[in-house]
């Protein structure tokens, strides 16, 4: 029989097929992970909240000329903890993420106008940033334009402003805030204001008053997302009552798994169906394990209790304070968490009515596997683990949140031959 001596292709081919990186490509993918892979493709993370505008406040003043957003893991040098943004380009493409709104938060504070030049400085700086960056970042201000931005590779970069403070009790702040790109506004942040009331903080109002109640019919009237996170239960029941369009939780957690004031209530949860809303689901981890939240507590009045003891020692009450932490670890919160939440909330509203709010930028860190931007994919392929289809994980992902987006637009355009709502907080008197 004749012999054959073998090409060269044929060497080169089974060299090839015997190399690590061809036992590599051809390990089997999770399936779970491939699930997630394939939503997130299809329809990228749409988050609900992120906070690194507040962060160029205060690390930088806002003064961004120089700061490089395309990597930000060497920023923990200028952070009092050592602390490094939990966001930058990279990272926001490694998380899957296709759409952010950026919070324009600044602190309550009962100078209202001080409050309104606050928050314009705040949208002024997030949009020099998202214009710095236009191969990254595209700024929107409706569905079909996050849409478009989503196609072209781009973080669709929308604005949301935390707290009814930053209005200054007036609708017409509103409107020229609404005009300046806002598309969402929590009516609250972590204080009562002279409208609403918040989770937590002493009920002022019961709710809304008969002003909070027109603030929420003129952002339905304007097509802006009413926001109900951070804000109490009576608020939240007072909005639905008025609300013609559908409500959103920009980050937030389900309070049948962690009962935090932050997080939303069954009561809440069994109405979203008919009002179409959306709860995003938070990473903050004291919102969303309930063991960390009662060590929080402990680790509370167990400071009272030293302050009490060593009144006008401080440096005993740090050093009884160290001794009780080495002998109580924190408790951690993980990906799992957050899952137990988006699984409560599908049981009671739906899945329907599940989207993601990391709340990055605003916590010290998220969960474990969910440090960062970059964390998305890692929980969605747990959501895959406990039997969410590609198409529930897609809704979850980005098409919930559009779908409410687009549900506001089209009430606001069934209604754009409606004047303005003119009411004030207190109306004016003659000297």
């Amino acid at each position: 029989m004749q012999r054959f001596a073998p090409s060269r292709l044929a060497l080169a081919a089974a060299l090839l097929l015997a190399s690590p990186l061809a036992a590599q490509e051809t390990t089997p993918v999770d399936p779970a992970t491939a699930t997630a892979n394939a939503a997130l493709e299809a329809a990228p993370v749409f988050d609900g909240h992120n906070d690194v505008p507040n962060q160029l406040r205060a690390r930088v003043a806002n003064q961004i000329n120089a700061f490089d957003f395309e990597d930000t893991t060497d920023t923990g040098e200028g952070h009092p903890q050592g602390q490094a943004l939990h966001t930058d380009l990279a990272r926001l493409k490694q998380g899957k993420v296709g759409a952010q709104f950026w919070s324009v938060y600044v602190p309550s504070n009962p100078d209202e106008a001080e409050a309104v030049q606050e928050v314009i400085e705040q949208i002024d700086v997030t949009k020099r940033l998202i214009a710095r960056y236009p191969e990254g970042l595209r700024f929107a201000e409706t569905a079909d334009q996050v849409e478009r931005a989503m196609a072209e590779g781009r973080v669709a970069s929308l604005l949301g402003m935390e707290g009814g403070h930053s209005i200054g009790s007036s609708l017409a702040v509103l409107r020229q805030l609404h005009l300046l790109g806002a598309r969402y506004m929590t009516l609250t942040h972590n204080s009562n204001i002279p409208w609403a009331d918040a989770a937590t903080d002493t009920p002022k109002h019961d709710g809304l008053t008969d002003f909070g109640r027109d603030v929420v019919r003129e952002m339905n009237r304007l097509g802006m997302l009413v926001d109900l996170s951070h804000v109490s239960e009576a608020t939240m029941l007072d909005t639905l009552d008025v609300a013609k369009a559908p409500v959103i939780f920009s980050h937030s957690g389900a309070r049948g798994v962690t009962p935090h004031p932050r997080n939303v209530p069954d009561t809440v949860l069994a109405r979203l169906p008919e009002n179409g809303g959306v709860v995003m689901v938070v990473a903050l981890p004291r919102f969303i394990n309930e063991g960390l939240r009662q060590w929080g507590a402990r680790r509370a009045g167990e400071e009272a209790r030293l302050k009490g003891l060593w009144q006008g020692q401080p440096a005993k009450v740090i050093e009884g304070l160290a001794a009780w932490d080495k002998a109580n670890p924190e408790p951690k919160a993980t990906i799992k968490d957050m899952a137990d939440h988006i699984d409560h909330i599908r049981k009671v509203a739906g899945v329907e009515h599940i989207g993601i709010g990391g709340d990055f930028d605003g916590m010290p860190s998220g969960p474990v596997g969910f440090e960062d931007v970059r964390g998305y994919p890692l929980l969605f392929a747990e959501l895959a683990r406990r039997g969410y289809s590609q198409a529930e994980l897609e809704m979850i992902a980005s098409r919930n949140i559009l779908r409410v987006m687009r549900a506001a637009e089209a009430y606001a355009a069934s209604v754009a031959g409606s004047p303005p709502i003119e009411t004030l907080i207190s109306p004016t008197r003659p000297e």
